[in-house]
């Protein structure tokens, strides 16, 4: 049988990024923790975790983190219709909290009423894990969180999907910044000398956006701005164009503080929702708000 104590002590150290961290969170010393690990380890006959800064599951670690987050969420649920059980489970005892993957824009601009709406209803807690939509169902795939929104439409194996519709993006830039930068029109040669903003190394959005508006690589100076809120207050001071969610920029696009670098020419990235085939109450009340909020905010996806 497995210790449930030593893997929920390995789950805490991944989901902190540190023993001390994790020593924190379980009230026990540094010391105790790295020695239930390495019991652990022993157990399985494998390494769980590389011990770099922070800390990384092995592939076996990933699956034992993926199995306790999926027990605890199992016997939290047990709890709240048998309170007799409470403090004789897995769990802590606690409310449940959901690890869900999701891309930085989609928080920032349609997610969270869904959000607190589930919490409110359900008393769950969430812990939100920032990934690019192209990458979340990664997360999902290694079991790090139970749910995500994904820009891949294919069922990570023992995961449900379905579609929820594009989140609208406009490439978007302060008229100053569009008069400076480009006087003479967008072209391929103005937008090749034009800084950009983008989220991070992986952020393809732009690139994206500017082959399929103009046919063109997108080669240009970066400004690199790892945030939804940043990209928004960096295009309206015009250090600056990026692709702002239209939910986002549309009041100042209204207002004159932004302008379309290409009006009619928007990008539509569409957007899916995965989560685990557990039968779970909290995940499929979780999945009928997001559902519910994104037929609401996101464009139909035809």
């Amino acid at each position: 049988m497995l210790d449930y104590l030593s893997l929920a002590t390995l789950a805490a150290v991944v989901r902190e990024s540190g023993f001390e961290r994790a020593a924190a969170v379980l009230g026990v010393t540094p010391s105790a923790v790295s020695q239930r690990v390495r019991a652990l380890e022993e157990r399985v006959g494998a390494t769980l975790v590389v011990r770099s800064q922070p800390p990384v599951p092995t592939e076996a670690g990933a699956r034992l983190c993926a199995h306790v987050e999926r027990v605890r969420l199992l016997e939290g649920e047990l709890v709240a219709t048998l309170p007799a059980l409470a403090g004789s489970t897995a769990g802590d005892g606690g409310p449940v909290t959901l690890r869900v993957a999701v891309n930085a824009d989609s928080l920032g601009s349609w997610f969270l009423p869904a959000a607190a709406r589930f919490a409110e209803r359900t008393g769950a807690l969430l812990d939100f894990v920032l990934e690019g939509e192209e990458h979340t169902a990664e997360r999902l795939r290694s079991g790090e969180v139970l749910a995500a929104v994904t820009a891949d439409p294919v069922p990570v194996p023992g995961c449900r999907t379905r579609p929820l519709g594009a989140l609208r993006y406009v490439a978007t830039a302060s008229p100053a910044y569009l008069h400076r930068h480009f006087a003479d029109g967008v072209d391929a040669a103005a937008l090749a000398r034009a800084p950009v903003l983008r989220f991070d190394r992986k952020d393809m959005l732009q690139v994206r956006w500017a082959r399929e508006a103009f046919g063109v690589v997108l080669d240009a100076p970066t400004h690199w701005v790892p945030s939804t809120q940043g990209f928004l207050d960096a295009s309206l001071a015009g250090l600056g164009w990026t692709l702002n969610p239209l939910a986002l920029a549309g009041p100042h696009l209204v207002a004159g503080r932004l302008v379309e670098l290409a009006p009619g020419r928007p990008l539509d990235v569409l957007l899916h929702w995965q989560h685990a085939r557990l039968g779970a109450r909290l995940l499929d009340a979780l999945t009928r708000e997001v559902a519910a909020e994104a037929r609401q905010a996101l464009v139909p996806s035809g």
